[in-house]
């Protein structure tokens, strides 16, 4: 009896060890069946949702004003710009200017000591006036026919000489007085109170600022368009950006064979800040169209001689691109005017045309959010149900 009570409690064991492992199994399949279905479905909704369609950018054509222009960099120059030498040798005795001042043409810049010169013009004035005496008695004479032709031709020779002499003499006195030989700016003063000045040095520069142009050198494809009084600008880095206006005020009537250029001297109306020698950049308007259909430059395409554009055609079902050759007139930082293919009001595309292609099926950035909040408000209207 004790035997047969423990066979059948091994057997009850066996058996809810059997049940616990037949329970596991099937618990294990159905989370695997789960995890698969879930998978399988994330699977179908990724195919659902995946979409061909090129996103774009798009900016609708606009008119406006645009103005073809060249550029250029150069240095300022001052067209009249001059050195003072000294003309007398002397001590200097008074200094009337320094730089930065602003003269006017005969003002006096500095004096040198001159009393050597002033006894010089009186001795020949001395010599003038007795000559003018002998002059005057040989000529009563000479009416008289009392004196040769020569003694007459010999005194009035010698009133020259003399009168000569006066004028060296007083022209040597002028050169101790240095004067400004045109209007401007004292630039530099190589001179000092008290120096001994030799004849031939320099002794002060003068720049008259009003005279700052621009030398550029511009293709000879451009000669054609240049005339003079064209309008310029100029601006430089160092004057944060500021514009200054000009024009052409010189055209070269040759071309430089070895470059094949030609010669453009800018003028500018009001110099301001800018001094001679100051690098700046010139920009010459070459044409200016005031109601052009402007297209920005990031929707141009190239592909070798030809430019196009990809306008947005918006269908009953569907948006695609249609490729389209422009034709550009004139061109600046921005846009480009176009004479055929596109006009005023097209939809083109800026953004996102690197390997569209003619007839490809578009997103437009714009309406691809339009549409997500659609999908958006549908899917909580389905979730409220």
């Amino acid at each position: 009896m004790v035997h047969y009570e423990k066979l059948s409690r091994v057997k009850l064991k066996k058996h809810c060890l059997l049940l616990a492992l037949l329970g596991f199994s099937l618990l294990l399949t159905t989370a695997c069946s789960s995890d698969a279905s879930a998978e399988n479905g994330d699977k179908k909704v990724e195919t659902e949702e995946k979409d061909e369609r090129v996103l774009v950018e798009s900016v609708a054509i606009e008119r406006g004003s645009i103005e073809s222009t060249v550029r250029s960099s150069t240095n300022l120059e001052a067209e009249e710009k001059v050195e003072v030498f000294a003309r007398a040798s002397n001590r200097s005795t008074e200094l009337l200017v320094e730089e930065g001042d602003k003269i006017v043409k005969g003002q006096v810049l500095l004096r040198l000591e001159d009393d050597a010169q002033k006894i010089d013009v009186a001795k020949a004035r001395a010599q003038v006036q007795k000559a003018e005496k002998e002059f005057a008695r040989t000529n009563d004479l000479y009416k008289k026919e009392l004196v040769t032709v020569q003694e007459y031709n010999d005194k009035s020779y010698n009133l020259g000489q003399r009168q000569l002499e006066l004028d060296q003499a007083e022209q040597n006195l002028a050169y101790t007085v240095v004067i400004a030989p045109i209007s401007g700016t004292v630039t530099q003063r190589m001179v000092n109170l008290g120096d001994m000045v030799q004849t031939g040095r320099a002794l002060f520069e003068i720049v008259n600022f009003d005279s700052i142009v621009a030398r550029v050198y511009l293709p000879e494809k451009n000669l054609a368009q240049l005339k003079l009084g064209q309008a310029a600008r100029l601006s430089s880095k160092a004057l944060l950006g500021t514009h200054f206006e000009g024009g052409v005020k010189r055209i070269a009537p040759t071309v430089d064979a070895r470059t094949g250029t030609v010669k453009v001297t800018v003028s500018v109306d009001q110099i301001g800040a800018l001094c001679p020698g100051m690098y700046v950049d010139v920009e010459l308007v070459m044409a200016i169209h005031d109601d052009a259909v402007l297209i920005p430059k990031r929707a141009l395409v190239y592909d070798n001689d030809q430019v196009f554009v990809f306008r947005v055609v918006r269908g009953a079902d569907k948006v695609t691109a249609e490729r389209v050759p422009v034709e550009i007139l004139l061109t600046d930082r921005d846009f480009v005017e176009s004479a055929s293919g596109v006009a005023f009001g097209d939809e083109i595309v800026i953004a996102g045309h690197t390997g569209l292609k003619a007839g490809s099926e578009i997103r437009v950035l714009g309406d691809e959010d339009t549409q997500s909040k659609s999908k958006n408000s549908d899917t909580v209207e389905v979730a409220e149900r």
